[in-house]
């Protein structure tokens, strides 16, 4: 009975532990979702003067297709995908619900895709369905380390563009919802095509003085062009890595509630075990003292000889 009460102890212990593991994790893991969603709405004010500057930029010139169809791109040709997943796991079903999504959409587009991995569990389903990869980021794992990925990555697609002439770039990642909950999206990143033009040059500008892009549109649209993808990168990148935390989040809070049944188990168990060590305890002293002789257990006291 000592040896399962002990054995009992030991588990007790080990849960314990195994708790505040969790426990500390689970803290990580809520404050990386509010840096990360932090940064995501702080680039929504830069999103939107990036946005403006475009119009003005449209609204001066006749919209044209860039990036595509002036370099000869047609829908059929080559495909650039940059798919964010994670290089850590403890994040349920985050790594297939990107990847399957991004399998799916690419298979239905015409033309030959070729995948940008960020992440080595994302980058790993990816390779067994047959995607073709050409390179494996790894996961930023703070939200400065956000801007040196965002770079790589688009070195990466302007060096492959110019040599693969890839007529089209999508971005694939995991958008947070409300709680812990996530959604796999895209974006198509090229090419930027005359509607998109048209939608920018429609947006008003907030006052009444309009602006006048100055020294001619040509370098000013190509550095406002730049920053727009950069944009849309650090804010895939962010919800991503957003999505992620709440997905870790939500699984240590089913391991946090799963350690408490098991040490609410555990010591009910313990508590049995002890309360019948105890009565078993109690039965061999009554039933000693039954045995006595009845002379003895009048009088109220042992025998000399049962006293050593």
């Amino acid at each position: 009975m000592s040896e399962t009460t002990a054995s009992l102890r030991r588990k007790i212990s080990s849960a314990g532990d195994l708790q505040s593991v969790v426990r500390t994790m689970k803290a990580l893991a809520a404050s990386g979702i509010g840096q990360y969603e932090k940064s995501v709405r702080a680039l929504a004010d830069y999103y939107r003067t990036v946005e403006l500057g475009l119009g003005a930029c449209f609204r001066e010139s006749e919209p044209a297709d860039l990036m595509a169809e002036r370099r000869g791109h047609s829908d059929a040709g080559a495909i650039g995908a940059v798919v964010f997943g994670s290089d850590q796991g403890l994040v349920g079903q985050f790594n297939e619900a990107v990847a399957d999504y991004a399998i799916k959409t690419l298979a239905a587009l015409p033309g030959n895709p070729q995948v940008w991995a960020v992440g080595e569990r994302v980058h790993a389903r990816l390779s067994d369905a047959g995607l073709p990869l050409i390179a494996l980021f790894a996961v930023p794992n703070s939200v400065k380390a956000i801007t040196a990925l965002v770079g790589q990555i688009q070195i990466e697609i302007e060096a492959h563009r110019a040599k693969a002439g890839y007529a089209r770039v999508y971005v694939f990642h995991n958008r947070p919802q409300s709680g812990a909950l996530y959604e796999p999206v895209s974006q198509r990143l090229l090419p930027l095509d005359a509607r998109w033009q048209q939608d920018l040059a429609k947006v008003r500008w907030p006052t009444g003085n309009l602006p006048e892009v100055m020294r001619g549109s040509a370098g000013t649209l190509r550095a406002l062009i730049g920053e727009y993808l950069f944009i849309s990168l650090f804010r895939a990148c962010a919800e991503s890595l957003a999505s992620e935390h709440a997905s870790r989040l939500a699984a240590m809070e089913r391991a946090e509630r799963n350690i408490g049944e098991l040490l609410e188990n555990l010591h009910g168990i313990f508590h049995r075990l002890r309360q019948r060590s105890i009565d078993e305890e109690l039965f061999d002293v009554i039933s000693g003292y039954e045995a006595l002789p009845e002379e003895t257990r009048e009088a109220g006291s042992v025998p000399e000889a049962g006293r050593h």
